[in-house]
């Protein structure tokens, strides 16, 4: 009985992870923590992770390192991750990068218009775009392992 319970387990968790994807991503311009100005549409012809995150989630902690390491790993082959902080106060992401330093841009979405766009309502949710700017994935949540997921599925755009 263990091991039926175990099996279900394993073939739920994938499910309740997934989001449906699909149509085209939403274009958005967002002030990064640089000062820079960012546009979703100016990465066209790159594979882009997009993560929304706060920084009181603390999945969104523990995931923002794998997905450092995974930027690091792919970024020479078209691949590029927007962190999309989603709180009012700014500040509060600020603090969190400095104990969670990533080398990926990490955009601010103050007033939500672009979580909104992407009916973002669980922390963290990623969502993997298509060098054709296509929605080809989408996750809500994070558990240690889903990063996994995550590097199949950009190695597969890369390979595109």
């Amino acid at each position: 009985m263990r091991t039926l319970i175990a099996i279900l387990l394993m073939l739920a968790a994938p499910l309740a992870l997934a989001v449906t994807a699909e149509g085209e991503a939403a274009n958005f311009t967002l002030k990064s923590a640089g000062g820079k100005n960012i546009r979703l549409s100016e990465l066209r012809g790159e594979v882009v992770l997009i993560n929304f995150w706060a920084s009181w989630c603390g999945p969104c902690r523990q995931e923002m390192p794998r997905l450092d390491e995974l930027q690091q790993k792919y970024q020479d082959l078209g691949f590029t991750i927007l962190g999309v902080n989603v709180e009012q106060d700014r500040g509060e992401a600020e603090r969190a990068l400095r104990d969670i330093p990533v080398t990926f841009p990490v955009l601010f979405d103050e007033d939500n218009a672009v979580s909104e766009l992407y009916d973002v309502d669980a922390m963290p949710v990623t969502v993997i775009v298509d060098r054709s700017g296509q929605i080809r994935f989408a996750h809500k949540g994070y558990k240690p392992g889903n990063e996994a997921l995550y590097e199949e599925q950009v190695r597969q755009l890369v390979k595109e």
